[in-house]
Parts: structure tokens; C-alpha cells; sequence
């Protein structure tokens, strides 16, 4: 089940949080070591008794949760009071120490005599510089710059459109590049490898939205 996205934050794209994880799995450690205790002593006084393991009832409404896996994306949908819970295709990038760096979603649209076949949400670090726009590759073949939509405490948001060009190039390549600028360090280029492995799989199942 996923849960909702933390705020994102450059300091993890920047390899500064090391310090917190090393706290958090020292109090992950203390914790894990309390229970141990606990359990040993319920054991002892209860003579070997089966006091039973909470089940797990599922996703809750309003929760996101994954209904299936392609490759590296999931179909994520949100629990609703419908037979049919909404479901777009999800990944999130992370760094090398499992930091979320930025979420992708998407979804097809209808044919509504456009151009775009599909959309996406981005979302990426409050500290984003947005003059600077993001841009999106793949493969290293040149890119299209977006521009970011409006701010939320979980990030900055880009609500982009797709092509069937684009979505072609998904479908073929390998690897998409998400290209963005930090406001601290405006001079960098903080680059971001969204993995297109199962996104053909993903895509052709993934809810159409009409609009």
C-alpha cells in the first residue's frame, strides 16, 4: 500500500540527509528492541497462549494503494466509495539512499481533438527553481521543457500533456531523464532517471479520464 508522499525536499537529491537516516535506524533500533522485550515477557506469562496477529483490512477510503506492478511502475489507485477506484500509472524516483526525489503520474485521455493522448503529473522539491521550467529526455535524445503549474506543501507541481510522439518514445525507450534547477544552486542541474521498464504494459491499461 502506498501512502501519501512526504515533502520532498533537495537536501536528499543533495545527499544531506545521511546524518537523520543514521538517527532514525538507531531509533528504528532502540524501538525493535523495546518490542523484543515485550514479546518475550507476553510469551512468558501466557503460557504459550495465541493471542492472535491484527489483520491487515485493506486500504482505507481515500488511501492509494498499488493493484498491480508493471516492470518498474505500478497502476496506483485510491480507495473510493464506487465499484471502480480511479488508477494512474506511478513512479516515484528516489536517490541512492531512498529518498523520494520526485513523483511521476499519469493517466490517457480521451479523444478530445487534441494533441495530447495523455497526462502527467510531476511533482518535485518545494526548493525547485520555476523560472528554470523542467525538462524531460529520453534516451539522451533532445528534450521538452515544461513549466511547473503552482506549489503544495508536498512540492512543485507540473501538469504536462502528452503526444502520441512522446508517449511512442516512452513506449521505445529505456530511460527518461527529468532535468530541474535548485533555487539554492541555480547554476546546478539536478538530473533524475525515471525508468521506462513496463511502461508499454502499464500504459495500455491504465484508466482513460475523459474531460
Amino acid at each position: 500500500m502506498f501512502k501519501s508522499l512526504t515533502p520532498l525536499s533537495l537536501a536528499a537529491m543533495m545527499a544531506l540527509a545521511m546524518p537523520l537516516t543514521a538517527q532514525e535506524t538507531n531509533a528504528d533500533a532502540e524501538t525493535v528492541g523495546t518490542e523484543t522485550t515485550e514479546s518475550d515477557t507476553t510469551t512468558a506469562t501466557d503460557q504459550g497462549l495465541d493471542l492472535g496477529v491484527p489483520v491487515d483490512a485493506g486500504p482505507k477510503l481515500g488511501d492509494r494503494y498499488s493493484k498491480e506492478k508493471h516492470g518498474d511502475w505500478d497502476l496506483a489507485c485510491v480507495r473510493t466509495e464506487t465499484e471502480t477506484d480511479p488508477c494512474s500509472l506511478l513512479q516515484i524516483l528516489t536517490d541512492a539512499n531512498g529518498n523520494p526525489m520526485a513523483e511521476v503520474s499519469m493517466f490517457r485521455l480521451g479523444d478530445q481533438g487534441g494533441q495530447a493522448v495523455a497526462a502527467a503529473t510531476v511533482i518535485v522539491p518545494l526548493e525547485t527553481l520555476l523560472p528554470a521550467a523542467l525538462t524531460i529526455s529520453v534516451d539522451g535524445a533532445p528534450g521538452k521543457r515544461y513549466n511547473y503549474s503552482f506549489c503544495s506543501p508536498l512540492g512543485c507541481i507540473a501538469q504536462i500533456g502528452l503526444t502520441a510522439s512522446d508517449i511512442d518514445a516512452f513506449k521505445k525507450g529505456t530511460v527518461a531523464t527529468l532535468s530541474l534547477r535548485p533555487a539554492p544552486a541555480p547554476d546546478q542541474v539536478i538530473e533524475m532517471e525515471m525508468s521506462l521498464k513496463g511502461f508499454t504494459a502499464g500504459f495500455n491499461v491504465v484508466d482513460v479520464v475523459e474531460q
